[in-house]
């Protein structure tokens, strides 16, 4: 067989392929013997009926137009591999020859338009300079970490007076749509600056004392009348105010495994300067990865874009959302954030495939259980789904990219905006494989290999839980 490849874009091409009638012979036999099988002469088994008769009852075109339907796809993954093109879309196949269905001989050519992963050509990425804000721990950030902690303890006394920010209510709401009541609730808890409810609550409710009551246009933010404008209002039944501990030793062992407040301050004070340091850090690989992208032109096959935009707004979710979900400006986010994902993708993969970055069997355990806590779900039960959705080969590419575009981040000169070097040592975890470590493969053998990360992940949660 051959096969060759013809470039249309840089990222869609046509593959030209030849097979020959001794390489189509396996697949004429295949289909004797699948036909031979579904007719019926008398006087003959089934699966035993002669090529001769076969082709007095069907036909040799219908054999040849069998065997080439049943072994086409194997056609078009021989030539696939052959030419090292990897395909992103599905094929447009187009027969232009067929074996001669009176001869013993002829060929079968076809022809393939797909769009594929674009070749590009990495740029030097060793020591990008990129600028960060300067951060550093102050005394404001441990006593707001402090504060933070003493509200976890604290409890709410009611109040009487004006209701201000921060403040806890109690609320009953009525919602009309043209002086048409369309839905209500009673005894709401609702803290004034959360944000965590309608458009306009807070300026409603600030300076409202309990037994007072106050009406407000906004958008409904869930229901059947998601997105409609509505008459609001909203009466307040009680205010209260959350009262903090004392920060003194007591409190200090009550809420920490600390004896006193000053260990615990100390504690507040180093973490404050660990989350600069992660601000940082994500700041600094955002911007390293921005300037990667600025070094090299990455296109984006349009049918990337279709697909997800089709996924994107024929989903459930999307019909749910209403009629003001789909439009052109919505349209236009999704088709950049699209393109941007894309573009990031082949470039990570890049640098990932030039650092020679894998994926040990320990990150992918760190992975598995990270995610399964924030869905709420058992590590096992997570592989799980990710085996059966197919999702194996994407995940451990994720994991890959992260590490290649730390490996881009290690390499980066990083300075913040007073002009002194960022560490970010501390923040970047080692791009390369661990001497010994067992590498997961992307493909095959990926699935087996998630099974056994979770089991590895879930024996280390009950080990975990044994030891609390």
């Amino acid at each position: 067989m051959k096969s060759a490849v013809e470039n249309l874009t840089p990222t869609r091409v046509k593959l030209n392929v030849e097979v020959p009638f001794e390489e189509l012979k396996p697949n004429i036999d295949a289909a004797y013997k699948t036909i031979a099988n579904q007719v019926q002469v008398p006087g003959f088994r089934k699966g035993k009926v002669p090529n001769k008769l076969i082709d007095q009852r069907v036909g040799r075109g219908y054999v040849i137009e069998t065997a080439i339907n049943e072994g086409l796809n194997g056609f078009y993954q021989t030539a696939v591999q052959e030419t090292k093109i990897r395909p992103l879309s599905r094929p447009e196949v187009e027969i232009t020859e067929v074996p001669d269905p009176s001869a013993q001989d002829g060929q079968l050519l076809f022809t393939a338009e797909l769009d594929i992963r674009p070749e590009i050509e990495l740029p030097e990425y060793s020591g990008l300079e990129v600028t960060v804000e300067a951060a550093k721990a102050s005394d404001d950030d441990v006593v707001k970490a402090l504060d933070e902690l003493r509200g976890r303890f604290g409890t709410l006394k009611e109040v009487d007076r004006p209701a201000t920010d921060g403040d806890f209510l109690t609320l009953d709401l009525t919602a009309k749509i043209d002086g048409e009541e369309v839905d209500s609730a009673a005894d709401i808890s609702y803290q004034i600056g959360s944000k965590t409810m309608l458009e306009g609550m807070d300026e409603a409710v600030t300076g409202l004392s309990a037994g007072e009551s106050s009406t407000f246009e906004t958008k409904l933010a869930g229901g059947e009348h998601s997105g409609k404008d509505a008459e609001v209002t909203v009466s307040v039944k009680a205010v209260k105010e959350r009262e903090l501990p004392d920060a003194n030793d007591d409190f200090a062992q009550l809420a920490s495994e600390f004896d006193t407040i000053d260990e615990l301050r100390a504690d507040l004070a180093k973490r404050a300067a660990e989350d600069k340091l992660v601000e940082q850090g994500v700041e600094a690989r955002d911007k390293v990865l921005e300037k990667l992208l600025e070094l090299v032109e990455v296109p984006v096959p349009e049918s990337v874009v279709e697909e997800q935009l089709e996924q994107h707004f024929n989903s459930e979710s999307s019909h749910s959302a209403g009629p003001d979900h789909d439009t052109e400006e919505h349209r236009a986010e999704v088709r950049e954030n699209t393109q941007q994902a894309f573009r990031n993708e082949i470039v990570l993969d890049a640098v990932a495939e030039k650092e020679e970055i894998g994926v040990s069997q320990s990150e992918l355990i760190d992975y598995i259980v990270s995610s399964a806590s924030q869905y709420g779900m058992d590590p096992n039960q997570f592989a799980q789904m990710l085996d059966q959705s197919g999702q194996v080969a994407m995940i451990v590419g994720e994991v890959r990219r992260r590490k290649a575009l730390a490996k881009v981040l290690e390499l980066a000169v990083v300075t913040d905006t007073n002009g002194e070097s960022v560490d970010l040592s501390d923040f970047v975890r080692p791009a390369g494989e661990a001497a010994g470590a067992e590498t997961v493969p992307a493909e095959d053998e990926a699935p087996e290999a998630v099974e056994d990360a979770a089991e590895s992940a879930a024996s280390a949660e009950d080990a975990d839980a044994a030891k609390a």
